[in-house]
C-alpha cells in the first residue's frame, strides 16, 4: 500500500507516520509514505498558495493551479513507479473535508484494498472549487467538527487502513477481532493480576474452556454496544442466540427504569 499526501506541511505528516507501527511498516517495506508540498508548485516568489475569496469573506482560499499542479507531478510520479504502467488506474484522491462522509472502519477495509490513496489536505477557508472538482474521488470526514487543516484527519485514515495491511499488526488477529468487527464494539480486556483492589478478573476468563470464553466475549460485546453505541445495533452481525440475549438486555434495562 502506497500513501501519498498532497499537504502545506510535510514534516508534520512524516513525524507521525514514521513512529510506532507505522512506521516499523515502512521499514519492512509494507506500507509506502510519500508527501508533496503544494507550495513546491506555486508560481509566487514567496512561495504563497492562498488568496482572497472571490464575493468576500473571512479568511483565504488555497488557490487551484498549486494543488493542480501537485497532482499532476504525484500521478505522473505514481505511474512511472509502476513497473507495468498498462495496468496503472488512477488512484483514488481523498479530500479531507467535514462536508465529507464520516470515515469509519468499513471504509477503512474498502480503502486498505487500493494499491495507492492519495490524501489532499487543506487549510485556512479550503481550496478552490474547481480543482476539487477535476481530482477528488472522495470527499471524508473524520467527525463533525473543524480543525485548523486536513494534516490530522488524513494521519487518523492512514493508521486506521495501514493496520489493516497484512504483515502490518505483529498479532493478524488483532485487526480481525477489535473494535467494530460485526458492528459490534469490543469487549472489555484483563491481564494479571487476578486481583486488584478488590476487582477480581471474571472467571470465566481463568477457565480454559474457549467455547465459553468466546460466548461471554461476544456478550460482553453486545452488551458494550447496547450501553455505549446502541445505534450500531442496527446492523450488528448476531446470531439468533444472541439477539435473545440482546432482547433480554433491553427488557432488563426497561424494567430498571420503570421499576
Amino acid at each position: 500500500m502506497n500513501f501519498h499526501v498532497l499537504t502545506l506541511f510535510p514534516e508534520m505528516i512524516e513525524t507521525c507516520i514514521n513512529t510506532s507501527i507505522t512506521g516499523r511498516a515502512i521499514e519492512s517495506g509494507l506500507i509506502t509514505l510519500n508527501t508533496v508540498n503544494i507550495r513546491d508548485f506555486s508560481d509566487d516568489k514567496h512561495k504563497r498558495v492562498d488568496d482572497y475569496p472571490y464575493g468576500g469573506g473571512a479568511g483565504m482560499i488555497i488557490q487551484a493551479e498549486p494543488v493542480y499542479k501537485a497532482y499532476g507531478y504525484l500521478v505522473n510520479h505514481i505511474k512511472l513507479s509502476k513497473e507495468d504502467q498498462s495496468l496503472y488506474k488512477k488512484p483514488r484522491v481523498i479530500y479531507v473535508t467535514p462536508q465529507g462522509h464520516v470515515f469509519n472502519q468499513n471504509m477503512a477495509y474498502e480503502l486498505s484494498q487500493e494499491e495507492d490513496l492519495i490524501f489532499l489536505c487543506g487549510h485556512y477557508e479550503g481550496i478552490d472549487e474547481r480543482v476539487l472538482e477535476m481530482i477528488v474521488t472522495d470527499n471524508i470526514s473524520i467527525g463533525d467538527y473543524i480543525l485548523t487543516g486536513g494534516e490530522l484527519p488524513a494521519m487518523v485514515m492512514i493508521d486506521a487502513i495501514a493496520r489493516l495491511i497484512p504483515g502490518v499488526l505483529s498479532n493478524e488477529a488483532s485487526a480481525e477481532f477489535e473494535s467494530f468487527k460485526d458492528n459490534l464494539l469490543e469487549y472489555p480486556q484483563y491481564t494479571r493480576p487476578e486481583m486488584f483492589m478488590g476487582r477480581r478478573v471474571p472467571e470465566v476468563l481463568l477457565s480454559g474452556h474457549h467455547a465459553k470464553i468466546e460466548e461471554f466475549r461476544r456478550q460482553q460485546a453486545i452488551a458494550r454496544t447496547y450501553e455505549r453505541r446502541p445505534d450500531l445495533l442496527e446492523n450488528a452481525v448476531l446470531t439468533e442466540e444472541e439477539r435473545e440475549y440482546l432482547t433480554r438486555l433491553i427488557f432488563q434495562k426497561n424494567f430498571d427504569v420503570y421499576s
